[in-house]
C-alpha cells in the first residue's frame, strides 16, 4: 500500500485554505532530481462543480516502455466546495484514497493540473507533492494563470510561462501544430525534468499517457465501467 503524509485537515473555509496555501508554498522544493526515475504515475479527477460526489483515479506506467503496472480508481465525496485557486482542497482526499489502493509506488507523479502556474505556486501537483512526498509536476489542458509567447509549431518547442517576473512554467507543444500543453514542477523536481519527463511519455496524443490514461479511468468510472 502507497502511504503518504498527513499533512493537515481537509476541514478548512476558504480564507482558511488561502492562508495554508501561502504557509505550505514555503516548503515546496524545486530542484533536479536525485536518481533517475523507472516509474511514472497519472493523477486525473472528474467531477461536475455542484455536486459532491468526486471520481479519482491513478496509473501507473513503466518509463521505458509506457506500460500500465498499476492503476486505483475511487468514487467519493467532496467536502470543499468548487473555488478555482482552491481546486486542490477539493480534489486531493480522493486522490490520496486512491493512491493508498496502489500496490506499486511511483517514482515521479504527474498530475493533471498545475504546480507553480499558479497564482500562489502552489497548485494541485505542489499541494499534492507535499503529502506523497515524491518528486510530482503538473501538466494542464488550460492556463490557470501566466502569459507566455506561442512555441515554434515543431514537437518539443516550448517557451516559459511567467507571472510577476517569475517563471513559473512552460507551453510546451507535445505533436507538431496542436496546441500546446502547460508544464510546471509541483515539489522536488526542476522544470528542465519535467519538461523532458512529459515529452519521454508520448503515445502520439496531445496528452502524455500518464495524465491520457488516469482521465480514461475517470471516466470509465463515471460509466460505471471500472
Amino acid at each position: 500500500m502507497a502511504e503518504y503524509i498527513p499533512l493537515h485537515n481537509w476541514n478548512l473555509s476558504a480564507t482558511e485554505a488561502v492562508a495554508l496555501q501561502q504557509q505550505l508554498r514555503h516548503q515546496i522544493r524545486i530542484e533536479p532530481l536525485t536518481s533517475q526515475p523507472k516509474t511514472i504515475a497519472g493523477c486525473d479527477i472528474s467531477f461536475n462543480k455542484f455536486e459532491e460526489t468526486v471520481y479519482a483515479g491513478i496509473v501507473v506506467l513503466r518509463l521505458d516502455t509506457l506500460e500500465t503496472i498499476d492503476q486505483s480508481g475511487v468514487i467519493s465525496k467532496a467536502t470543499f466546495p468548487y473555488i478555482p485557486g482552491l481546486l486542490s482542497f477539493r480534489e486531493i482526499p480522493a486522490l490520496l484514497d486512491a493512491w493508498q489502493q496502489l500496490q506499486t509506488v511511483p517514482d515521479v507523479v504527474m498530475f493533471d493540473g498545475h504546480g507553480t502556474a499558479h497564482p500562489r505556486r502552489i497548485g494541485i501537483a505542489s499541494h499534492g507533492g507535499l503529502f506523497l512526498n515524491r518528486p510530482t509536476f503538473g501538466c494542464g489542458k488550460s492556463v490557470l494563470v501566466g502569459k507566455y509567447d506561442e512555441p515554434a509549431p515543431e514537437r518539443g518547442s516550448w517557451s516559459p510561462m511567467r507571472h510577476h517576473n517569475d517563471i513559473i512554467g512552460a507551453a510546451l507543444r507535445t505533436k507538431n501544430k496542436v496546441n500546446p500543453v502547460y508544464v510546471s514542477p509541483g515539489h522536488l523536481i526542476d522544470l528542465d525534468t519535467a519538461i523532458d519527463l512529459t515529452l519521454r511519455c508520448d503515445g502520439g496524443y496531445r496528452i502524455p499517457e500518464p495524465t491520457r490514461r488516469a482521465h480514461n479511468l475517470v471516466n470509465a468510472l463515471r460509466r460505471g465501467e471500472a
